[in-house]
């Protein structure tokens, strides 16, 4: 992933230091299992524990004549060991390596975009719960409908990071396992108990039936659960732009002082990270789809899958963890006008109750089909221009005698729907 998407945490355990610290790391505990059962002699295993990392410049130049990276790596890795290198790789196969190495850095990349996910949902609790009582209009197909509270829109997103962070669990373990069981996955050169020693030691647990590698299965689920995290970012960034829209203007996004919102006109303030994301969800739902291309690999393994993991599992981690970073900023900062709220839905003219009014006339003993006919009459007149939907809802025949003002008015109130968001908000606070 290029700069501008990558933080620096993240960015840190893809980079190719990191992946031979991790080879290293891995090699190391494989050769510490052959110590203890007395294969390996107690110097050798010192000199392989002592030895350097080989350095990135190193193992390039090394892969530049053997066009092979691991054996660059083992190489390069070699040299600053001596003769106890012989040690090292003993029975393993690259995928052993390359793979037990990929799960430790998804582990360690999973973990990360947790915290993020955790912060979200933290900030997303918090605004929430500050705007259970400010009531705004929902609307569906972008049209008026009944009144809300902003409180609750921000609950059903602050819910679905939460989902995203169970998924994510998930997926963690999914992607937590390893191999070491050498070419085909037979075990014939190093025992699986030596495998399940190794890692153990690393944190991970052993793929249950090696075909020499890891079964990419594992990295299409991760893979798919980020990119459900990426378009429930979307969505969040979707209502943030919808909500900023300049006839709308319920929420704005933060805007810096000195922030420039346009080269030609000097007056907008846009959306721009809300955008942002919802190109960011783009990247992550086309990285799942290689993902699933990556799972079938001819018999016991190929390695149509390794250009494109190098490319989609760093990349994915990285804008993911930037844009939970990015999503956090958004809501945490996030300018909300209540009273641009409310002037919206009186500028409704009542028909935010239209449903209201319908079950009023149903409680007060008209037939739905009835009741239906004449809500939908002083609706549509209040559409047209004729007046306000209140009053030309009571000039329909025989309402004002089964209703009365006061009582289509309670109905009408929009402030009952603050008391109705209460369920929702007590299940927000109770939530981890």
């Amino acid at each position: 992933m290029i700069s501008r998407y990558t933080l620096p945490e993240m960015g840190a355990i893809w980079t190719e230091a990191t992946r031979f610290r991790t080879f290293a790391e891995v090699e190391v505990a494989v050769v510490r299992a052959r110590a203890r059962r007395g294969l390996v002699p107690q110097a050798d295993l010192g000199a392989i524990e002592e030895a350097p990392t080989p350095s990135p410049e190193r193992v390039r130049r090394l892969d530049a004549e053997l066009h092979h990276d691991v054996v660059a790596f083992l190489t390069a890795y070699g040299e600053g060991i001596g003769p106890a290198a012989r040690h090292v790789h003993y029975g393993m196969t690259s995928s052993d390596l390359l793979d037990t190495t990929l799960a430790l850095q998804l582990v360690r990349a999973c973990d990360l975009l947790a915290r993020r996910l955790d912060r979200l949902v933290a900030a997303l609790r918090e605004r929430a719960l500050e705007h259970r009582d400010t009531l705004c209009l929902g609307r569906t197909h972008g049209v008026a409908a009944e009144p809300t509270t902003f409180g609750l829109k921000l609950a059903g997103h602050a819910f679905a990071f939460d989902r995203d962070r169970r998924r994510l669990r998930a997926a963690r373990a999914s992607v937590a396992v390893g191999t070491i069981s050498g070419a085909v996955g037979t075990y014939a050169n190093l025992p699986a108990d030596v495998e399940a020693e190794v890692l153990a030691e690393l944190g991970l647990t052993p793929e249950p039936a090696p075909t020499q590698v890891v079964a990419r299965d594992r990295h299409a689920e991760l893979l798919a659960v980020l990119a459900v995290a990426g378009a429930d970012l979307e969505r969040l960034a979707v209502e943030v732009r919808q909500l900023q829209r300049t006839e709308v203007r319920e929420v704005e996004e933060p805007f810096a002082e000195g922030q420039k919102g346009s080269s030609a006109m000097p007056h907008k303030r846009n959306p721009v990270v809300a955008e942002r994301l919802t190109g960011i969800a783009r990247l992550l739902r086309g990285y799942a789809v290689a993902g699933l291309e990556d799972v079938a690999l001819w018999h016991e393994r190929d390695i149509s899958h390794s250009s494109v993991e190098r490319v989609v599992l760093p990349d994915a981690c990285c804008v993911l963890d930037y844009a939970l970073e990015r999503a956090h900023w958004l809501v945490a900062g996030l300018r909300v006008f209540p009273e641009r709220m409310r002037a919206n839905l009186q500028a409704s003219g009542g028909l935010a109750g239209s449903s209201a009014a319908l079950l009023a006339l149903v409680d007060a003993g008209w037939s739905r089909e009835d009741a239906y006919a004449a809500v939908q009459r002083a609706a549509m007149g209040a559409w047209d221009g004729k007046g306000g939907f209140r009053d030309l809802l009571l000039a329909e025949p025989g309402v004002a005698e089964a209703l009365g003002e006061r009582a289509l008015d309670a109905a009408l109130d929009p402030a009952r729907f603050v008391a109705a968001a209460g369920p929702v908000l007590e299940r927000l606070e109770a939530m981890g």
